[in-house]
């Protein structure tokens, strides 16, 4: 994959979180405080200001570059998280071409970031819940002779329903876990916004790969 690549890739997170910011901050005001939306759009908003600034030497310096812009624009906790997985993710994939294995293993180092930060792991209702399912759904399909546009479809569907499943959960992280049971019933932004992402990606590299 190229710096090209790369860089369509992060585009389109971050044009899918602007374009979703109501979405996502009315799924977090349900059991939240609702700024996830906000933070998430203002965040990546300032991201795009500084697009033709950021260091593009390779695909692994880019992604370290906009987990700092990402860190230090997006607030509460949601700047942390999302700028942690993009510079763990940069740092795994450094100076080498990135192919499939290495976009798992950038995956894996982003996961591996926001446990660490956010304190949290798979089963705590939040964004982990989708992301690690969809990581492994990717590595199957690309360990099994997949073309990347039928893994990253089979790993954006696995998103949605991760996702989804998140409504029969209660909430372990964030400010929704005070509200114990009454936030079974409800999706995880953090998880929907991945699945969103997800599917957002898939078609781009769709349209991309017929062009």
């Amino acid at each position: 994959m190229s710096i090209e690549a790369t860089e369509q890739v992060v585009r389109t997170i971050a044009e899918t979180a602007i374009e979703n910011e109501k979405y996502f901050g009315d799924l977090d005001s349900v059991v939240g405080d609702g700024d996830f939306g906000y933070s998430l759009a203002r965040g990546f908003e300032k991201l795009l200001e500084s697009w033709a600034d950021l260091d593009r030497s390779n695909s692994g310096t880019f992604l370290k570059r906009t987990g700092m812009v990402i860190a230090s624009r997006i607030g509460g906790t949601s700047g942390p998280i999302w700028g942690t997985a993009f510079i763990r993710a940069g740092a795994a994939a450094g100076d080498a071409e990135v192919d499939g294995d290495l976009v798992v293993a950038m995956l894996r180092a982003a996961i591996d970031g926001i446990k660490t930060r956010g304190q949290s792991d798979v089963g705590d209702k939040t964004l982990l819940d989708t992301l690690v399912p969809m990581t492994d759904r990717l590595a199957a399909e690309l360990g099994n002779g997949a073309s990347p546009e039928e893994a990253i479809r089979a790993a954006a569907a696995t998103a949605r329903e991760t996702a989804d499943a998140t409504s029969g959960m209660v909430a372990k992280r964030g400010r929704a876990a005070y509200t114990g049971e009454r936030s079974r019933g409800s999706v995880d932004a953090g998880a929907t916004a991945v699945a969103v992402i997800a599917e957002r990606i898939s078609e781009t590299w769709k349209q991309g790969a017929a062009s």
